[in-house]
């Protein structure tokens, strides 16, 4: 009976959890149409004792712990272990409405073959979740809700589903990508080049709690460039160094700034005052990890 596994990478979220895994518990869908996958990189933080608790009266709870090597291998583990036709992936910060999982599966029972991408809404506290879950206008969407189509480039699997078939068909996460980002950009393209269309649900919404800070963006902004890197040497596409920066106008501009650490001091002290300086400098960032991948 079971039609669609719901795959939840984690390490160490347990606070994020206990939001989580009950807005997946409360879904319109029937307890036995679906299942919640937690693929565990081996937490320490009581991770396993509350999964332990939520299961003995959600039998639909499995708890998959591991030695995973990132988001990309956990995943994996999660698709191996699906039983229901279709794969939906949500991460372990993010909390879903009521009707996620419905939305997803009548994307898909559409008479269709697709990957299906959703509204993922920014909520930087449990606050601001409340408010943008009650009043849509709040939501600031990546996508206009026309919009049927996405690239590769948007396939984000904080809230998309794939046919656990087709994601066999094109052998699963790359689990080489072991640091932050493009893990999911990369199977998007590689789906799209299986002829698979990515489909954009603007009523499949779930809310991303997270309130980054500047310093642990600019690392992940360095480590999302090395990610570029990766991306790119494997497929040898111009199109991802198109659409990823990865090209020499921003590594020319990435270059001038360079010789100017005055310039690039002024963009990090602005950051917190200036949303032009903050952007400019986890550009910088970025392209800094670019080329320290290059020269590798």
């Amino acid at each position: 009976m079971i039609e669609l596994s719901v795959v939840i990478p984690t390490y160490n979220r347990l606070a994020e959890l206990r939001l989580t895994i009950p807005s997946l518990l409360r879904q319109g869908l029937a307890a036995e149409r679906y299942e919640l996958l937690v693929c565990d990189s081996n937490s320490t933080d009581g991770t396993a004792e509350y999964l332990a608790g939520v299961a003995r009266e959600h039998s639909m709870v499995r708890h998959l712990p591991g030695a995973y090597s990132g988001r990309a291998a956990a995943r994996n583990a999660g698709i191996a272990a699906a039983r229901g036709r279709l794969v939906v992936f949500n991460d372990s910060d993010i909390i879903a409405s009521e009707d996620l999982l419905a939305v997803h599966l009548r994307a898909h029972d559409a008479g269709r073959r697709c990957a299906v991408v959703g509204l993922e809404v920014q909520a930087k506290s449990y606050e601001d979740y409340l408010a943008k879950s009650r009043d849509p206008a709040l939501r600031e969407p990546l996508h206009p809700p026309s919009r049927k189509r996405l690239g590769w480039l948007y396939f984000l699997t904080g809230n998309a589903s794939v046919s656990r078939e087709d994601l066999q068909l094109v052998g699963g996460f790359d689990e080489e990508f072991t640091g932050y980002g493009h893990e999911d950009l990369e199977l998007g393209y590689r789906l799209q080049r299986a002829g698979i269309p990515i489909v954009y649900e603007p009523q499949a919404v779930n809310y991303h709690l997270q309130d980054i800070g500047f310093v642990d963006q600019k690392a992940k902004m360095e480590l999302a460039g090395r990610s570029t890197v990766r991306f790119y040497r494997k497929h040898r596409d111009f199109d991802i160094k198109l659409r990823l920066g990865m090209t020499p106008v921003s590594l020319g501009i990435h270059s001038l700034l360079s010789r100017t650490p005055s310039v690039v001091s002024w963009l990090d002290r602005s950051a917190g005052r200036s949303a032009l300086a903050r952007t400019i400098a986890y550009q910088y960032h970025y392209v800094s990890g670019i080329k320290a991948a290059l020269h590798e």
